[in-house]
């Protein structure tokens, strides 16, 4: 843990001027402007703020908005299909449509969250036979994945294929799915849709199961030629922190694939563990769990072991949070912001980690030729030099980069 050689890039940067000589001698200011490592959250805050329909919800969600985009360069948007078309035909995608743009023009990147899942599925598919049902899944599909393309960049393209074949809880459409056609079969099918509509859109396997079973599946959806791009990790852990070595455990696990790991909904909570006899999470329903401030100072540790850990492993990519403030999934203390939308210590961390140790500025001068080397975190850097900027990308592809200065 805390060796990041390989989140760095190096890059050889030329600078002249209007004429194609070289400028030497010039003083360079160089800064991290976004990293190439997502650093994600649940957008859902963000998206009430843009989508307020009152004064009072706008006021109430402004500052968690706010602190949302001060921080994270990657946000996950809710797609479950049962809210975003609650009825046949009744399709929300204006509101986030608004969410998207802003995010986007912002300079976020976004990844829809799931295009097939059996929970908070459309219960008006339960009127259609099964070979109905799957065409309009993939329909489905196509029609998110194309009105977001060059927008929303990375999907959740199925969720929680473990449990869905035996999910019992109620009956819906997507486990229907899955045994009538097979899991496999299903998972590639709706992969082949997302993949037609976007041929460049990052496509995730997503699952809260990380035991081999979920490993199973994997492996037998690449033998069949599914294009995951990344693997899917959710880690809730409402029942107490996963520990270093469980941690380390599961990304062992999937690393033997070599595809990117994405940990995609995490909660660590600051408040009293969930009893360890429920099964299912969302058995649990307490209708007071406060954050405390012994537990907030917990959280703060083992979110940041947790981050450490993550960040130094050279195949995630990608660590998103879920519940941005206090009160929303289970109305658990999982948030990084107290329900009054002020910030924990485990904000501070973050914003410490990311934005300061985790980040490169610094100084430089060009030499005779006119040259500097610019080495740093991976990502999009802003140079300013003889009153002018420039956005440079160092992601260790492009090793050298001429950069002319322009007559005034």
């Amino acid at each position: 843990m805390g060796n990041y050689e390989h989140r760095k890039a190096r890059k050889k940067i030329i600078i002249t001027d209007a004429d194609g000589k070289p400028a030497s001698g010039k003083q360079v200011s160089v800064k991290l402007k976004n990293h190439s490592f997502l650093f994600g959250w649940g957008a859902f805050d963000v998206m009430e703020h843009t989508n307020a329909d009152t004064e009072e919800k706008k006021e109430r969600f402004c500052t968690r908005a706010k602190r949302w985009e001060e921080l994270f360069n990657y946000g996950t948007l809710p797609f479950y299909w049962g809210l975003y078309e609650p009825s046949e035909g009744d399709v929300r995608q204006e509101q986030m449509l608004n969410c998207v743009n802003r995010l986007v023009n912002n300079g976020k990147k976004v990844k829809g969250h799931p295009l097939c899942w059996h929970t908070v599925c459309a219960d008006w598919l339960l009127k259609y036979s099964n070979e109905e049902i799957m065409q309009r899944q993939l329909d489905r599909i196509t029609r998110e994945v194309s009105a977001f393309k060059g927008k929303v960049g990375l999907w959740d393209v199925i969720n929680e294929t473990v449990i869905m074949p035996v999910f019992d809880k109620y009956d819906n459409a997507v486990t229907r799915l899955c045994n009538h056609y097979g899991r496999i079969p299903l998972i590639q099918s709706v992969f082949a849709a997302a993949k037609a509509a976007d041929p460049n859109a990052v496509l995730l396997i997503n699952d809260f199961n990380t035991s081999e079973d979920y490993a199973e599946v994997i492996d037998k959806c690449l033998d069949a030629g599914v294009p995951i791009d990344a693997i899917g990790i959710q880690s809730h852990q409402h029942q107490g922190y996963w520990g270093a070595e469980k941690l380390e455990r599961v990304l062992h696990r999937f690393e033997r694939f070599g595809l990117p790991i994405h940990f995609t909904e995490n909660t660590i909570i600051s408040g009293r563990p969930m009893p360890p006899e429920i099964v299912d999470l969302n058995d649990f329903h307490a209708e007071s769990w406060d954050s405390l401030p012994e537990y907030e100072e917990r959280q703060k540790k083992e979110l940041e072991e947790m981050y450490r850990i993550l960040f130094a492993h050279p195949l995630v990519e990608a660590v998103t949070g879920w519940d941005f403030t206090d009160g929303g999934w289970l109305n658990a203390p999982s948030g990084i912001l107290r329900r009054d939308g002020s910030p924990k210590p485990a904000y501070d961390m973050l914003s410490g980690l990311i934005k300061k140790q985790w980040s490169t500025e610094y100084s430089a001068l060009t030499d005779d030729n006119g040259c500097f080397e610019l080495y740093g975190f991976k990502g999009e850097y802003d140079l300013s030099f003889d009153g002018r900027e420039y956005m440079v990308m160092n992601d260790g592809k492009d090793t050298e980069e001429g950069l002319q200065l322009s007559e005034r």
